[in-house]
């Protein structure tokens, strides 16, 4: 058998319940074979079908889990904005007006520097272990600018989305629905082709529930799907919006009623927690126990973004989560893992099952469960990407210790 052997694993989440025990598909003293960028076998080290593979790692014990899917994330930008962080640090309250800084920024830019800046981030996310990532726009606010973002965000991930409704720029204040126009025509007619998904940051400060509405209506027309920035900042219409038009991702959804929960649960739209947003504003945690004892599908995303939100480790936002979100840590890296590639609609990611893309993180620990255990430590010792290693093994945990 040509590939590589993945052996001696300690304990291996395959999000497959039909391989291993629980939601987790758990498996102990495991092994897993890659072959042609998708896994071929996973299960126990006992039953490793014959025939040998080309390449052998010995995982020594350590656990290894799916590559994490990380389904909202800002990366294509310009500029800084510490200062904002630093204010609301000091007691400013967070609100979505900071986002025109880094448009201003953004518009200033070159391709390259957008270029650069997005790999970068990219970069420092795979590090972490983060195998698939979703970009938006919406730092460019001007038919070009949006088509030039989506357009270095379409060098990085497939999964690029365009949000040119973020916020109205300040060329629009006095006419608002003169923007949403724009963007409902010209705008999506030379976004869409460079896009698969289209997004609203229905807010306050930001886009209301009919200007939400018919913005994601248009994106659908030419062929987008839709996902929507609900409920962050306080109680409205996104997450009842998102279940009306069918959209794969309610995102933040931290202020909800009983109908919100109850029309996400009845429903197939995935319930997105972005728990750094509210560690980096000092916001009120979304209810992930309400949400999942509610039935609700729950995904955590890192939300990268220069404003509210800037870092790309998925395993902080499991520390988060479990912490201060009352996830337990099974939950959270099915979250992670699985839940985002739900939140993306895509079967081929977040679980290791036969003939998902062979995306995996070895971690320098003997189970999942200390990505919430250790927090702030780095874990990730290796990453596969469709089988590849794209981030050198190294040894660090040792057995019994």
């Amino acid at each position: 058998m040509t590939g590589l052997l993945l052996d001696n694993i300690g304990s291996l989440v395959t999000n497959d319940p039909g391989i291993g025990q629980g939601p987790l598909g758990l498996v102990r003293d495991a092994a897993v074979i890659f072959e042609g960028g998708v896994v071929a076998w996973a299960g126990p080290r006992s039953k490793v079908p014959g025939g040998g593979t080309d390449t052998r790692v010995d995982a020594e014990g350590r656990a290894v889990i799916p590559g994490f899917v990380d389904s909202h994330a800002h990366l294509v930008f310009a500029g800084d904005r510490t200062a904002e962080f630093a204010a609301r640090m000091s007691g400013q309250r967070y609100s979505a007006g900071g986002i025109r800084i880094t448009v201003n920024a953004t518009r200033a830019a070159s391709a390259d520097v957008l270029r650069s800046n997005a790999g970068r981030l990219v970069a420092e996310a795979l590090r972490s272990g983060t195998t698939t990532m979703e970009c938006k726009s919406g730092y460019g606010l001007t038919v070009d600018d949006e088509a030039r973002c989506l357009e270095v965000a379409g060098e990085f991930t497939e999964e690029v989305t365009f949000l040119g409704a973020h916020v109205v720029p300040p060329e629009y204040a006095s006419h608002p629905d003169d923007y949403v126009e724009l963007v409902r025509t010209a705008m999506l007619d030379a976004c869409a082709p460079k896009a698969k998904w289209v997004d609203v940051f229905c807010e306050r400060g930001a886009f209301d529930g009919d200007q939400a509405r018919a913005i994601l209506a248009a994106g659908i027309e030419r062929g987008l799907q839709p996902r929507i920035h609900a409920n962050q900042l306080g109680p409205g219409p996104g997450v009842q919006i998102a279940v009306e038009v069918g959209a794969a991702s309610a995102d933040h959804a931290t202020h909800l009623d009983d109908a919100d929960v109850e029309a996400l649960a009845a429903s197939s739209t995935i319930a997105t927690l972005l728990p750094a947003a509210e560690f980096s504003t000092r916001a009120a945690y979304p209810d992930a126990r309400r949400l999942l004892d509610a039935g609700v599908t729950v995904a955590l995303a890192a939300d990268c973004n220069p404003g509210s939100s800037f870092t790309s480790s998925m395993p902080f936002c499991i520390a988060i989560a479990v912490r201060d979100m009352h996830m337990t840590p099974d939950e959270a890296v099915w979250a992670a893992t699985m839940g985002g590639a739900r939140a993306l609609r895509r079967t081929d990611i977040g679980h290791l099952g036969i003939g998902a893309r062979a995306d995996a993180v070895l971690l320098d620990a003997p189970s999942h469960i200390h990505l919430s255990y250790r927090p702030g430590v780095q874990l990730v010792a290796g990453v596969w990407q469709a089988g590849t290693l794209v981030r050198t093994a190294r040894r660090a945990w040792q057995p019994g210790g």
